[in-house]
């Protein structure tokens, strides 16, 4: 009879999820909705919880191995570090964390590399849980800034690193010049987002449309950009030596959705700290999760890593810009 009972109970909470999905949708406004968005997560401490310091994917190997959810995580900057020659620098190299979140890849860069990290977030809350979780003597900086308007000078740092901040970014192009602009000559960028198909060569079909739509109005997305079409903004700042480098880690972040799920099940300890409500939460993502696996899965969506050298050029992006407008 028990057993009735807490099918009953789930089942109402899956459709009251449902309802909830879909009557409070998170759609792109303008960046203040993306700061409120995540202020909310970090402060009631649900995402946290489960995705622990790492507000991003996960690596699981190639071909994908069976690997602990948080783990995962954890391995993924250090993958992204020797993917874009970072483990090459000398300690003190000065890095720009985009999009830090609470600081989970900041504090690797900056404790097992040895980096000078300043990681930056348009969200107030997670600046402050991010220097919470920093312990003293960690050579780890943040503060709240925007991306498409960073506050540093340019030729500022060695290195801009950047995980999956670009789909919160109305100007992609504004975004890269930006990064290349701090960036010092001679530094590195190295940037890991998820993207869509680029549909200037495929457009997207009956199916795929009302999945982005929902991919987008879920979790404050103004746009997904394409790998081609985001190397091509890089590209065009004028600011780049050589080619911008790019691979596709689909396969290598793929078992992160489902694993994100799971999460809930095997830790069902959230449900007794968050209560109710937070029990509400959790299963309201299950719907964009299950669509984002979907995605990846289908090829509607790509994860895109992306690195470029900065040209030894002493122009400023100013210059830059009107030295390119003078060729024209």
């Amino acid at each position: 009879m028990y057993l009735y009972y807490l099918l009953g109970f789930l089942l109402l909470l899956f459709v009251l999820s449902i309802a909830l999905y879909f009557l409070t949708p998170r759609s792109y406004e303008s960046s203040e909705t993306v700061a409120n968005s995540y202020d909310e997560w970090t402060q009631d401490g649900i995402l946290e919880f489960y995705w622990g310091e790492h507000i991003h994917l996960g690596h699981y190997g190639s071909p994908p191995q069976k690997k602990d959810f948080l783990t995962a995580k954890s391995d993924f900057v250090h993958e992204m570090v020797k993917w874009g020659g970072l483990d090459k620098l000398f300690r003190g190299t000065t890095v720009l964390d985009v999009g830090c979140g609470i600081g989970g890849s900041t504090r690797i860069l900056a404790k097992d590399y040895g980096f000078d990290v300043t990681g930056i977030t348009i969200s107030p809350k997670q600046v402050q849980r991010a220097q919470e979780l920093t312990p003293e003597g960690v050579d780890a900086k943040f503060q709240v800034d925007d991306a498409l308007a960073l506050s540093f000078p340019d030729n500022s740092f060695d290195v801009v690193w950047s995980i999956e901040a670009g789909p919160h970014m109305p100007d992609k192009a504004k975004y890269a010049e930006e990064m290349m602009r701090v960036l010092k000559p001679g530094g590195i960028l190295v940037v890991a987002d998820w993207n869509q198909r680029d549909d200037r060569q495929r457009p997207l079909n009956f199916w795929e449309k009302p999945v982005m739509k929902q991919l987008l109005e879920q979790w404050s997305h103004p746009a997904f950009s394409s790998i081609e079409g985001f190397a091509e903004l890089i590209a065009k700042t004028g600011l780049v030596k050589g080619e911008v480098v790019t691979t596709d880690w689909t396969q290598e972040t793929i078992p992160s959705w489902l694993d994100s799920i799971w999460q809930g099940v095997i830790r069902p300890q959230g449900m007794i700290r968050f209560g109710l409500s937070g029990i509400i939460k959790s299963i309201r993502e299950v719907p964009t999760l299950l669509l984002m696996r979907l995605a990846f899965g289908s090829g509607l969506c790509r994860f895109g890593m992306f690195r470029a050298v900065k040209t030894n050029s002493i122009l400023s992006s100013t210059e830059n810009t009107q030295a390119e407008a003078v060729k024209m």
